[in-house]
């Protein structure tokens, strides 16, 4: 065999070969414009490659040297060098996996980020409360609360607020707009104050069906004029909240005290799931008025004051 033909024949064997049979994976940040040397020079002393000159050597004969893309690289000595190279130049960059829970505020949603090393909780809540980007996104609002919608999101180390915001609005649209489109004739409510109602549905249950019946009582309290005293919504409005609801707060006016106003708050006061978005456009049809909880995660509803005074003095106060 000639010199040429080993030398293309050791070449190919380590390219096809792991530095380890197995290891850890690590992350490594490739920055914009990095020269490839000095990526070479990275992933050696991480460990993750052998001999960086012969890779370095098989990235020129592959004519990938100049083709690596910026990013974060979930990469391991297990892998081959070929394997290394391709992902590197495919731009397959790790992805943090986000799991936004239903009922979070911006609030919560930004220390999420934050804590997993996306974005900081001050840049997205910027972004989030920012006008001119909600209308630049198609929603008349002062902010996106209430459109960032609960679900699973994969994102890149370098994403921005902006795309985050960007990419879970498209999954509230996709989710809203076939209920939104299936509404009643006589639907009362603008899409921003149902989008304010679902908040208001998601926040005050978590059993699935009870959400019909707290919209029942939400939508027939505004037809007859009643204030809708939602405690979620006066602990929303109330800064540096420490957990105890008392009678001054609920006493306290604020745009979000529907206890000393009428009708729906400012806002939306949490981001809803898709059924408190159902629920909102299609309660159950009842003649509630009032519920209570039943400490139990459940609630009882009532038509009457009497009613609801006598759940109380039952599930709240322990008496008969």
């Amino acid at each position: 065999m000639g010199i040429f033909a080993l030398a293309a024949w050791d070449l190919f064997r380590y390219a096809k070969t792991p530095g380890l049979t197995s290891a850890l994976p690590q992350l490594i940040d490739v920055s914009p414009g990095e020269n490839f040397n000095t990526v070479a020079k990275v992933l050696e002393k991480n460990d993750i490659i052998r001999k960086p000159e012969k890779f370095k050597f098989l990235a020129r004969v592959k004519m990938l040297d100049n083709r690596i893309k910026a990013g974060e690289y979930r990469l391991s000595a297990a892998m081959t060098p070929l394997e290394i190279l391709k992902i590197m130049t495919d731009g397959d960059v790790f992805l943090y996996k986000i799991t936004i829970p239903e009922g979070y505020n911006i609030y919560q949603i930004a220390s999420i980020l934050e804590k997993k090393g996306v974005v900081s909780e001050t840049e997205f809540i910027q972004a989030a409360t920012d006008k001119s980007l909600s209308q630049k996104m198609g929603i008349d609002a002062p902010g996106f609360e209430g459109f960032l919608f609960p679900e699973t999101y994969f994102f890149e180390k370098t994403v921005s607020s902006e795309m985050i915001i960007r990419t879970m609005v498209d999954c509230f649209f996709k989710n809203f707009d076939p209920l939104w489109k299936s509404r009643p004739p006589d639907f009362p409510f603008t899409l921003y104050e149902t989008v304010i109602m679902a908040s208001l549905i998601e926040k005050e249950t978590s059993l699935a069906e009870e959400r019909p019946l707290v919209s029942s009582v939400f939508h027939n309290r505004i037809q007859k004029n009643m204030k809708l005293e939602c405690d979620p919504t006066v602990i929303y409005g109330l800064k540096d909240f420490d957990g105890n609801l008392t009678r001054k707060h609920l006493r306290t006016p604020t745009d979000y005290n529907t206890y000393t106003q009428k009708g729906l708050p400012a806002g939306p006061i949490t981001n809803p799931g898709k059924a408190s978005f159902k629920a909102a456009i299609f309660p159950a049809s009842t003649s509630y008025l009032y519920f209570v909880s039943k400490n139990d995660t459940s609630h009882y509803f009532s038509t009457t004051y009497e009613q609801h005074r006598k759940a109380v003095r039952t599930y709240q106060l322990g008496k008969n």
